[in-house]
């Protein structure tokens, strides 16, 4: 087998491989990561700045169930529209989030506030 051949072959297997790892993916959901789980996405897209309801770039806006009732979010459906749209250094997620990934990542922070962060 030539050098061409070889290559031409692993290229095939690789191709092969993907092919049957997606078609899994698709036909057994329930292997993925649970992203409906809002302590899982919160893990993933929130805690590098909010570790436990804290925020690391600007301390007076927390998760906090005291903050987030003086700025008016203190319900899931405010949560969502911050967590969707963003704003000033906070990113919008809603290209990255479905949305009910938003809505179960913000009922995971207001939860998580009414219960003082603990775990």
């Amino acid at each position: 087998m030539s050098l061409i051949q070889q290559y031409r072959f692993v290229n095939l297997i690789l191709i092969v491989l993907i092919t049957i790892g997606l078609s899994i993916s698709l036909q057994f959901p329930a292997l993925a990561i649970n992203s409906n789980n809002g302590a899982d996405i919160f893990e993933i897209h929130c805690a590098s700045c909010h570790p436990n309801g804290n925020n690391i770039i600007r301390r007076g806006k927390n998760l906090k169930l005291r903050t987030l009732r003086r700025r008016k979010l203190d319900s899931v459906e405010a949560i969502a529209e911050l967590v969707t749209q963003g704003k000033n250094n906070m990113s919008a997620y809603n290209d990255r989030l479905s949305p009910q990934e938003i809505q179960a990542v913000s009922a995971y922070v207001l939860q998580q506030a009414e219960n003082n962060w603990h775990k």
